[in-house]
């Protein structure tokens, strides 16, 4: 069992109102053109001519060589966060194949978690990972462009 997470609505709502991403800068406002871009909050595409932000994120509380950094989007306007659980959002249906691997506690990637998994398989290939004890969360990215998606949690 597992839980698919958003990024957390007090961190969203900061970069809603103008704080600095992971490099220090305000996000980016720009208009969706509706492909391709995905609320990591909402965890839904942000429709064709929607604001949305484009920012920096790094989804790790400290700076260490496997502290990824990379663009996602956000929408502009206030989403409700999408509620944890183990179906994937919409977000996670639009592409083929996902690029998915566990890290530990300490927040570095355990080596052999890491694969690029099509969609229909995500399910199983989280629960092959977590089938690992070394293996505390799972980050799952585009596995054409690298960008962070969401959290998956193991669920209590």
């Amino acid at each position: 069992m597992f839980t698919i997470e958003a990024l957390p609505t007090t961190e969203v709502r900061a970069y809603q109102a103008g704080a600095p991403d992971a490099y220090g800068n305000p996000p980016e406002r720009t208009i969706s053109d509706g492909a391709g871009n995905p609320c990591r909050h909402c965890l839904c595409n942000i429709p064709e001519g929607a604001p949305m932000l484009i920012l920096a994120h790094r989804p790790f509380d400290g700076v260490h060589p496997y502290a990824e950094t990379g663009p996602i989007f956000l929408c502009a306007d206030e989403c409700q966060r999408r509620e944890s659980g183990e179906s994937l959002p919409d977000i996670l249906t639009t592409s083929p194949d996902y690029l998915i691997k566990g890290y530990g506690t300490d927040d570095r990637i355990v080596y052999g978690t890491g694969a690029i998994e099509p969609t229909d398989q995500i399910t199983q290939a989280v629960s092959r990972i977590f089938a690992r004890s070394d293996v505390a969360y799972i980050h799952i990215r585009s596995s054409r462009n690298n960008c962070y998606q969401a959290r998956i949690d193991r669920a209590d």
